[in-house]
């Protein structure tokens, strides 16, 4: 999935049952984020932070849609338990998840499988693809994708953020080298002064 390209096209049942067609939602900004698992720690936390910034998300005239594997009947627990005000789409046969890339192999105490890698998209109204995050946290995940339609923050990739921490540390281990040389510079002076007492 490439930035500025058309968006993979779908027709998924949502948590009533109804069919959602993408081709319906043009002209709207659409926040499409894929999570693994209903009723699960981690899809929760996200979820639940998604619907407590629903107001903000609807000031930026944006459409919010969870997509998971889970069945229809999953999603209508899901989103009635955590009084989710957005929709949930059920794709059962990850077509959708591996349109954008999201349905990976995955491994858990040396045991591989298939799942969803958390992920979330913003497509345009015009039906491109917009944004993207992948392999996202899901605390704090929501308030930065509505922080970037708002235009209050920049995207910043994960590895940038992480590439500046080892120059931190050299930093503050260049700095600990000077004050080990600069304390070792002034014992001898020090030395020299006792000798001339003598």
């Amino acid at each position: 999935m490439t930035i500025g390209r058309k968006a993979p096209a779908f027709r998924l049942q949502d948590d009533t049952g109804a069919w959602v067609d993408s081709a319906s939602l043009k002209g709207k900004r659409v926040v499409l984020f894929f999570y693994p698992k209903d009723m699960t720690s981690g899809c929760t936390v996200e979820a639940c932070e998604f619907r407590d910034l629903m107001p903000r998300f609807t000031a930026s005239n944006a459409v919010i849609y969870g997509v998971s594997p889970d069945p229809v009947a999953s999603h209508q627990k899901f989103r009635a338990k955590e009084r989710l005000p957005y929709g949930l789409l059920s794709d059962p046969t990850h077509a959708l998840c591996e349109a954008y890339g999201v349905w990976v192999e995955k491994s858990l105490y040396g045991r591989k499988y298939m799942g969803v890698h958390r992920s979330t998209f913003v497509v345009g109204v015009d039906g491109t693809l917009e944004m993207a995050w992948r392999g996202v946290k899901p605390e704090g995940h929501a308030a930065e994708v509505n922080a970037w339609l708002r235009g209050e923050a920049a995207p910043v990739p994960a590895t940038t953020a992480s590439a500046k921490k080892p120059a931190a540390k050299k930093q503050g281990a260049a700095k600990t080298s000077v004050a080990k040389k600069q304390g070792a510079a002034k014992k001898p002076a020090a030395n020299k002064s006792a000798a001339k007492k003598k």
